[in-house]
């Protein structure tokens, strides 16, 4: 079976599991009791703590160890803005882009339903990238953007407001609590300029949380170059058990803790700790960190020759998000069959500034993502499940909605279009062999349920 779904999960690493088996084992003693079984794993877990914030270029106090992504963008979505606006009650506005993971969009929308904050979605490009302009009209409120939309599910362009009952737009600056971007997407692949987007936050006194789930592992992570506030991981992305995840808070930034009991995390997220997966999520991000440039290099390769033949034995198929190939650079290919150059497209070097990507790269290495038109995307996945080869249609959290994908309809991708999507996403130990292989079979497919 070829597994190509890796932006869900990956295998967990043997160096990974080897590290935390003496503690979950002989070393399995709860960090904070105060015995000697529990103080060996209390050093375990900081010294866990001081080998991620090395990689991070963080300071270890600032590592919050969670049961996974998902918990982590909660945590920095709702403490933060909770946080920020108990100190200053007019900080009471939450930015995200449209193309964010579900943990934080819900996050966001939970803060409007019921605490009162309201919430703006920003509006992304055709190719997922999140304008600095953009986002520096909804920093400063401008009422004229900050239209209400009255069903988000319907495909818009604009900004969508969440704001609780009665509430009006706000004209002043200083308004936004928390603003979060991810770094890179995990259904399309887009990687953003968080860098940029973090200057024009830090502007404005206000705090960037970025998901960085899917960028581990593949672009570079310090945090001082990043210059966000926040930051998110999960382990189980680059080779952890699931069940493992943290928020890097810089030092300074107010949090709300979530979770009452023990006071744990320094008292801000309280819960026994797991040992064995701190430990391990350490093992892996340093194992990460080493191999970044040459797995990048070879996933590069590997992502191209996947999207190349796929594009040259599907006729109708689309790509979407940045095509990031060497002679598609400056064209962004739409949601109909023409490509058109794009002027103000990240991906032209005449673009000037660009509004997408961090460090020259626009797409994940690891990601392609593409709509097959007139056939359905989830008989697709059972096909090529039949054929030896496991992908998915988006994002695993959102797996079994009737929905269309709500990262494809932001990037101005009809409905029904959207139902026809495709994910293909790269590992450690993909092969060309293996890229080849589901190549052939996608064709197979697409082409029988187009007969």
């Amino acid at each position: 079976m070829i597994y190509l779904d890796h932006a869900a999960t990956t295998a967990p690493r043997r160096e990974v599991l080897e590290a935390m088996w003496p503690w979950l084992t002989g070393g399995f003693g709860n960090a904070s009791s105060h015995h000697e079984r529990g103080q060996r794993a209390a050093r375990a877990l900081e010294d866990a703590r001081e080998r991620i914030a090395a990689v991070l270029g963080a300071r270890p106090g600032e590592i919050i160890f969670t049961s996974g992504g998902t918990e982590a963008d909660n945590l920095a979505l709702k403490g933060i803005a909770l946080a920020r606006r108990e100190r200053q009650p007019s900080r009471r506005r939450v930015l995200v882009s449209a193309i964010e993971h579900d943990a934080v969009l819900e996050s966001a929308r939970a803060l409007a339903r019921h605490d009162g904050f309201e919430t703006l979605e920003l509006p992304v490009d055709p190719s997922g990238a999140l304008s600095p302009d953009t986002f520096r009209a909804a920093l400063v409120s401008d009422d004229d953007a900050a239209r209400t939309l009255p069903d988000r599910a319907a495909p818009s362009r604009g900004i969508a407001s969440h704001a609780p009952p009665g509430s009006g737009g706000a004209s002043d600056p200083t308004t936004v609590a928390v603003a979060s971007v991810m770094l890179a997407n995990n259904e399309v692949g887009t990687v953003l300029d968080i860098r940029a987007l973090a200057e024009i936050a830090a502007e404005h006194g206000v705090p960037l949380h970025t998901d960085a789930v899917q960028a581990a592992g593949i672009l570079p992570l310090n945090v001082e170059d990043l210059g966000v506030a926040a930051l998110t991981l999960a382990g189980h992305k680059i080779g952890t058990p699931q069940g493992i995840g943290l928020l890097w808070v810089e030092r300074g930034t107010p949090l709300r803790p979530l979770m009452s009991g023990g006071g744990h995390e320094r008292g801000r997220r309280s819960g026994t700790s797991n040992v064995a997966g701190a430990v391990g999520m350490a093992v892996a991000l340093e194992l990460a960190e080493q191999e970044r440039v040459a797995y990048a290099a070879r996933s590069t390769a590997l992502r191209d020759r996947l999207i190349s033949g796929i594009l040259n034995s599907v006729p109708d198929a689309i790509l979407t998000g940045p095509d990031p190939r060497p002679e598609r650079l400056g064209h962004v290919r739409a949601h109909s069959d023409r490509v058109e150059p794009a002027a103000t497209d990240p991906l032209s070097p005449s673009a000037g500034m660009p509004t997408s990507g961090r460090n020259g790269i626009t797409r994940l290495p690891t990601n392609a993502s593409l709509c097959f038109p007139g056939v359905n995307g989830e008989t697709v996945l059972v096909d090529l499940e039949n054929a030896g080869v496991l992908v998915s249609s988006g994002s695993a959290c959102a797996a079994g909605s009737s929905e269309p994908s709500h990262v494809l309809t932001a990037l101005g991708i009809p409905a029904e279009l959207a139902t026809t999507s495709v994910r293909y996403s790269l590992g450690r130990d993909t092969t060309e062999k293996e890229i080849d292989a589901a190549v052939r079979a996608t064709a197979g497919v697409v082409r029988r349920l187009s007969a």
